[in-house]
């Protein structure tokens, strides 16, 4: 029986599913570890530690089962990493990753020179540390003889479906959902955006090295007798492996939490919250980025001397709104909103507050800024009205998926496969084959159905847009 490959390249690990053509079943899996990105505010690490993971990755899922045909195989990466390669496509320096933050004052350098407004306009997003403009800036900034060196420049996920292309002289593609991470690319027109280029350096010829786009279902090239699909961001595969329908949103909760919803139209915000991203069907995917999410939680499991399990249970044996203390979690900076020195705070915490309190509070926190999020979103016009599905780490929590349930008054859908981005990267593997997406994805269950009441759920919002307005502002 054919089968397709579906690879999900993320910060932290490289994960491969061989997955059956037809049906969908799950064959064998293999993973890989990376090592360390470093301590913030750096994050970086060499490209070709990727490589050397899914090499890796794909050996143990070869050693599982006697892999029959390999039809198509497709990579799905962590977004915006800045990957940097010479005149000979050898590696100019260390891949600045998404959540590296050296860049930030780079973005406001990038939004200062026109406004906010230009930048939604122009390419769906307002830069921050995070973006791929952003850390070109950095580059030709603090380390000019390494930018002198560049003539080509890619995304993670490029760089590796370049290498299973063969490398070298092959050519470097990327998609439209990746792409339209970087701050130069514009889902509004589906080109790169000349002036945003020319911002970061007059005298290059971008032409020459920015990847090309390829469309949603092409083909670029051959591994072996596979074929690969163009690949594309971890969030767009995220959203393929749901199967996500316009209404419905997406929660992620893992080392950094996402929230991002199908959308017909592209979005422009010009409050930077939003990043107007396209999807990898031909569609768009608005979504919000935080920097923190289940790393709050082990931190404060770590703090209470207890294990997740018990920390959840602390958790919910505190009440909605955690008797009014707050966790602004802003444990390394944030993304959204946008405070790259921030720290985290407790705010309100008196003598009669308890272990579970915090507990609550953090997890709270967490939930919070990501509804905040999704209030963005609904705010640029898109239907979110449709199920909610957690996913990540976190929604293997019964405390977290209780507190999203709580806080949104709905009912919280988790997925009953564990890699949801290695599964959308499946996904796009056969309909670059085939030419159609196929009918099998994720299964999902609920897991949490809201049992606070509606004052309670708006009155712990509040309190946490009281507390992040009084300390920072934003």
């Amino acid at each position: 029986m054919p089968v397709v490959v579906g690879v999900d390249s993320s910060t932290q690990s490289t994960k491969v599913e061989v997955r059956d053509l037809d049906s969908g079943e799950l064959i064998s899996s293999g993973r890989a570890s990376h090592p360390s990105t470093g301590i913030a505010p750096v994050s970086q690490t060499n490209p070709t530690e990727w490589i050397t993971a899914f090499d890796q990755a794909y050996a143990q899922a070869s050693a599982q089962a006697s892999l029959a045909k390999i039809a198509a195989i497709s990579v799905a990466g962590q977004q915006h990493g800045l990957v940097t390669l010479d005149a000979n496509h050898n590696i100019v320096r260390a891949a600045k990753l998404w959540n590296d933050t050296e860049s930030a004052p780079d973005a406001k350098w990038c939004v200062d020179q026109r406004d906010a407004a230009w930048w939604a306009s122009h390419v769906g997003s307002v830069p921050v540390a995070s973006f791929t403009v952003a850390k070109l800036s950095w580059l030709k900034r603090v380390e000019p003889e390494n930018w002198a060196r560049v003539a080509r420049l890619c995304l993670p996920h490029d760089y590796l479906s370049w290498h299973l292309r063969g490398g070298g002289a092959a050519e470097i593609i990327t998609d439209r959902g990746d792409a339209s991470g970087t701050g130069y690319w514009s889902p509004l027109t589906n080109s790169y955006d000349d002036e945003v280029l020319q911002i970061i350096d007059k005298s290059r010829d971008w032409s020459k090295m920015l990847p090309r786009v390829a469309s949603p279902l092409e083909a670029t090239g051959q591994w072996g007798d596979a074929v690969i699909g163009c690949g594309t961001g971890d969030n767009m595969a995220g959203a393929l492996g749901i199967g996500l329908l316009p209404g419905d949103v997406a929660i992620s909760l893992g080392t950094s939490g996402t929230v991002y919803a199908v959308s017909a139209q592209a979005t422009a915000d010009n409050s930077a919250a939003v990043a107007g991203f396209a999807d990898a069907t031909g569609s768009f995917l608005p979504l919000v980025c935080t920097l923190n999410a289940t790393k709050v939680f082990d931190s404060f499991a770590n703090f209470l001397g207890v294990d997740l399990q018990q920390f959840g249970e602390l958790a919910l044996a505190s009440n909605c709104g955690s008797n009014g203390l707050v966790l602004l979690p802003y444990l390394d900076g944030e993304r959204t909103p946008n405070l790259p020195e921030a720290r985290a705070m407790l705010v309100g915490i008196n003598s009669s507050h308890s272990r579970s309190d915090i507990a609550r509070a953090a997890i709270e926190g967490v939930v919070c800024g990501l509804l905040d999020g999704l209030n963005a979103i609904t705010n640029c016009g898109v239907d979110t009205s449709g199920r909610i599905f957690l996913l990540g780490g976190g929604a293997q929590s019964p405390a977290v998926c209780q507190i999203v349930a709580d806080l949104t008054g709905k009912k919280v859908n988790v997925l009953n496969e564990p890699e949801i981005v290695a599964l959308g990267a499946a996904r796009q593997a056969v309909a670059t084959l085939t030419g159609k997406w196929p009918s099998w994805g994720a299964s999902s269950r609920i897991a949490a159905q809201p049992i606070a009441s509606s004052s309670q759920c708006s009155e712990t919002r509040q309190q946490f847009a009281d507390a992040r307005i009084n300390s920072y502002g934003a």
